[in-house]
């Protein structure tokens, strides 16, 4: 990711831009702060890591250096499963990592990242910033010690990489792979065999037979991880990561003893971060998806019957958790509700132009101005 100048990038609106400029005459007086962060993610990939490493470097900028958090990649610290537990904990201040991550400790944490058939990137923006989703996820996590800010974005996923098509239901019968998060119960449902494995370590998993298929963002992160060496078909839509938010896992007692200033200024960073990753790639990802397709990659959409049977399942574990556990079905009737609107309203706007665009910028024959089907 490109480094620039923090003052003199555009931030997330006017007021985000002004505080963080006025920032360093602010924090004169303050103490000097350092943190340490685990993240989720191996250094390699630079729009995850990089996010993290960009928004510490603003933190530093805007307060003349008196605030560094200082990243640690995945496993340099604690392993990545154990990063919520060394946050709580207080053996780092921070983590920047996808909430869904410990879904193993209880279903809800899937809420501060997605859910499978859930909001997109706009949709969950407007849920967690302006639907009240922040404050109802904050209240869920206080008591385990930590807070949440959001701080970056995937969009909506690939459906990952397999080493045979997936052509009904029966050919997810036993295959193991590749997927964290309540997606990986719904794989469970439908007979597959999911696994957790750090991002790091997915390639030698994949290669080796370990596991089938394996999931990780599009284009451009997966092919710096190599999958397409080892797996010949890329599937999409990834329909359990349909916009799939990342933030900051943050230590309340440690957050409590920054000054007012020094919080504002975070929060500030971490939202310009969660603007700047999305950019970062919807930038990215097409290019990548030509050379991958180009060097042999077969691209594949998962048959509308199998989304359907997976959207069943999905449905049918919802219910289940929630009458299971109250703090999951607070958070799913909130945010299914929230869903339901937001979903209505955009298939008259986005979706509909986003339709027609698609269509009328498809490739034409040469001759005869005929559309040319999608190969």
């Amino acid at each position: 990711m490109q480094r620039r100048s923090f003052l003199s990038r555009a931030t997330v609106g006017a007021g985000v831009g002004a505080a963080l400029v006025a920032a360093p005459a602010i924090t004169q007086a303050q103490p000097t702060v350092r943190w340490r962060c685990s993240s989720g993610f191996p250094k390699a990939l630079d729009t995850i890591f990089g996010a993290a490493e960009d928004a510490a470097k603003r933190i530093s900028d805007a307060t003349g250096g008196r605030f560094q958090i200082s990243v640690a990649p995945a496993g340099e610290i604690v392993p990545m499963p154990q990063a919520a537990d060394a946050v709580a904990g207080g053996t780092v201040e921070c983590s920047h990592t996808a909430a869904f991550y410990y879904v193993g400790q209880d279903p809800a944490w899937a809420f501060g990242t997605c859910i499978p058939f859930g909001l997109n990137f706009r949709q969950h923006n407007a849920w967690w910033l302006k639907g009240g989703g922040e404050e109802l996820f904050n209240a869920w996590l206080r008591p385990r010690g930590m807070l949440h800010i959001v701080s970056g974005n995937t969009g909506a996923q690939m459906g990952g990489w397999f080493r045979r098509e997936i052509r009904t239901m029966a050919d997810v019968q036993g295959l193991k792979m590749r997927i964290p998060g309540l997606g990986g119960n719904i794989w469970r449902a439908a007979g597959a065999v999911p696994q957790q494995i750090a991002g790091g370590d997915i390639y030698a998993a994949l290669e080796r037979g370990t596991i089938d298929a394996t999931e990780w963002v599009g284009p451009y992160d997966d092919e710096k991880l190599g999958f397409h060496r080892v797996a010949r078909f890329y599937y999409h839509p990834g329909f359990w990561e349909g916009g799939a938010a990342l933030g900051w896992l943050i230590n309340i007692r440690a957050w409590e003893a920054l000054p007012a200033e020094y919080r504002h200024i975070f929060t500030a960073a971490a939202h310009e971060a969660n603007a700047s990753m999305m950019a970062d790639y919807d930038a990215r990802n097409a290019a990548a998806l030509r050379r991958l397709i180009a060097g042999g990659t077969q691209l594949r959409a998962f048959p509308r019957p199998v989304m359907q049977a997976f959207f069943n399942h999905a449905q049918r574990i919802y219910a289940e958790m929630g009458a299971a556990n109250a703090g999951f079905k607070r958070l799913h009737d909130h945010y299914a509700a929230f869903q339901r609107e937001a979903v209505g309203w955009m298939r008259f706007t986005e979706n509909a132009f986003d339709d027609f665009m698609a269509e009328a910028l498809r490739p034409r024959a040469a001759a005869g101005g005929q559309q040319r089907r999608p190969g």
